[in-house]
């Protein structure tokens, strides 16, 4: 397929010798297609591992609608494409801190893009996610006791947004009897956040940036920025003695679980 498209530029560069201003723009746009599907070619190659044989089911819980992708969406794009299922519950839809009439599609773009298998979104009142504990408990313990999850990956309790914090309580509630509880990193832990695991997302930061920047509703806000996201992953594949990662902290895991890193 490369092949291919490489001769097909080479027929193109030929071309323009004997063509007109229109014609050499319009062949430069498509030289310019060409060369981003080679990259992507190239990157989907390099970032897809060989399926697991022992796929298990995953179950993250987040807040908001860009929560998942921001704190752990290069984890979810690289167990998608290992052959894990991965399920998605957003406890609002964000109305307050943006559109709630565009949010909701916006994260399901985002899953789409990690390869999610399903993103459930609530509309629970944002901000006060504190008042519906009980609501949020039920929903969870409907999808667990649905899926069987191996893992739950969710907010940190050191964490400054109560949204953040009203929902790992009640996963942690709900999940009373799982076996592997992960808490992930959103910009807005505090420094008692310490994560004992680190996740290899070299070959999957490109997808978590494609991935938050679907949340074009969020454009422009600083924890979103690429560099920022980077950045985080840069640090935590420090500690980790990786290129680049995303941090957890183990709630409890399961040894089965445990070889993930």
């Amino acid at each position: 397929m490369v092949f291919t498209i490489i001769i097909i530029a080479l027929v193109a560069l030929i071309v323009i010798h004997h063509a007109t201003l229109a014609e050499e723009v319009a062949v430069f746009a498509a030289l310019a297609a060409c060369f981003a599907l080679i990259v992507a070619l190239l990157r989907n190659r390099i970032a897809s591992p060989p399926k697991t044989a022992t796929p298990y089911t995953v179950l993250t819980v987040g807040a908001h609608p860009d929560d998942l992708e921001i704190a752990c969406g290069g984890t979810l794009a690289r167990l998608a494409d290992e052959g894990h299922k991965i399920h998605a519950i957003v406890m609002s839809d964000g109305c307050a801190g943006g559109d709630n009439s565009v949010r909701p599609t916006e994260a399901r773009n985002g899953a789409a893009t990690m390869g999610l298998e399903k993103i459930e979104i609530h509309s629970l009142t944002d901000t006060r996610l504190e008042d519906h504990n009980m609501e949020m408990v039920d929903i969870i313990e409907a999808k667990i006791n649905e899926l069987k999850p191996d893992l739950i990956l969710t907010h940190s309790s050191h964490d400054q947004h109560q949204d953040h914090k009203a929902v790992h309580f009640a996963v942690l509630r709900a999940a009373r009897k799982q076996p592997s509880i992960l808490c992930f990193e959103s910009p807005s832990v505090t420094s008692e956040f310490n994560p004992q695991l680190f996740i290899d997302i070299t070959n999957y930061i490109d997808i978590k940036i494609h991935a938050v920047q679907d949340h074009r509703d969020q454009a422009g806000k600083r924890y979103l920025r690429w560099d920022r996201l980077k950045g985080m992953a840069n640090f935590r594949g420090a500690q980790g003695k990786l290129e680049l990662a995303e941090g957890f902290e183990i709630v409890r895991l399961k040894d089965s679980i445990a070889g993930l890193k």
